[in-house]
């Protein structure tokens, strides 16, 4: 296969100066790519700034002889989402990939966590997501053409203690993705998710000393096969951990049909609603909210 690149295009990667979202910028850079470096320079709880690690990916990527400016607005706010997609416009006339990569950590059990705690992690993963589609998808869809690639987490797909703001967060952020790519699905604009693991500075605290290589270049190629324009898929997730890459989805089980239920009867049917044997998959786009109704209708109208 020859190379895959992105010569002409303009990307916007939140959260690029370090990390995740750093290996993200120069990977798409090397392959072309004009690139926005989105990145506040916040420490891990999302306090204090700093535009040295944004403008050190710049230099980076200039070194080797790409094409990258770097932004220091946040994330957290409209005003904020829409300069850092007007940085894309004013710089490099347009933007064809946003990646939302930008993220924050505040543990707390669902006991304790203050409310302000768990509005900051959503402003900064969830609100921020929106913050940046939304300037950026009527541009898309003008254009006619985009890749959306928002991260979520396993924490959003399973939860995990202590992090309830993060993993409500990151199931958001799939909604999000999936309405994007079901209203660009005719403009072509493709959104997608990213659910990457790799040891980076968000690992604080956790013992990685038994973990097999997880350097976040082994996350950056899928993420650059979802922003680039041979990618063939629209509102799906791709896992991305020590190396194994695969797609997340959901599904139902087929069910039980009756035309009234107790909440006896639910008791004794319930093994049988729980039965995996023949799964129900309904992609979002392009209408996967429709499919799953007549589906259902269908077993109601067969009685």
């Amino acid at each position: 296969m020859p190379e895959l690149r992105f010569d002409d295009r303009v990307a916007v990667i939140t959260g690029a100066g370090r990390g995740l979202g750093r290996a993200y910028a120069l990977l798409l850079a090397s392959r072309g790519a004009k690139v926005v470096v989105n990145d506040l320079g916040v420490g891990l709880q999302g306090e204090g700034a700093d535009a040295g690690p944004a403008e050190a990916v710049v230099q980076e990527i200039k070194a080797a002889g790409g094409e990258a400016v770097a932004c220091t607005d946040s994330v957290t706010t409209p005003e904020g989402g829409q300069a850092i997609i007007d940085t894309a416009i004013k710089h490099f006339g347009k933007i064809d990939i946003l990646v939302h990569n930008a993220g924050n950590v505040r543990r707390g059990s669902l006991k304790e966590l203050s409310y302000a705690d768990f509005e900051n992690v959503l402003d900064v993963h969830l609100r921020g997501g929106f913050h940046v589609v939304r300037p950026a998808f009527p541009l898309m869809c003008q254009a006619g053409y985009g890749r959306i690639v928002l991260t979520s987490s396993i924490n959003g797909l399973y939860g995990n203690p202590n992090v309830v703001n993060y993993s409500v967060a990151k199931a958001g952020l799939i909604g999000l993705s999936n309405v994007a790519a079901i209203e660009g699905a005719a403009e072509g604009v493709k959104s997608n998710i990213i659910i990457p693991a790799a040891v980076t500075r968000m690992s604080e605290g956790v013992d990685t000393s038994a973990f097999p290589p997880m350097d976040p270049d082994l996350v950056a190629p899928a993420v650059g096969w979802l922003a680039h324009e041979s990618c063939s898929v629209t509102g799906e997730m791709l896992i991305s951990v020590a190396g194994r890459v695969a797609r997340a989805y959901s599904a139902e089980t087929e069910g039980v049909y009756r035309p009234s239920w107790t909440i006896e009867q639910i008791a004794e049917q319930i093994d049988a609603i729980r039965n995996m044997d023949q799964p129900w998959h309904f992609p979002p786009a392009p209408t996967g909210h429709l499919d799953h109704l007549r589906r259902s209708f269908a077993m109601a109208s067969k009685g």
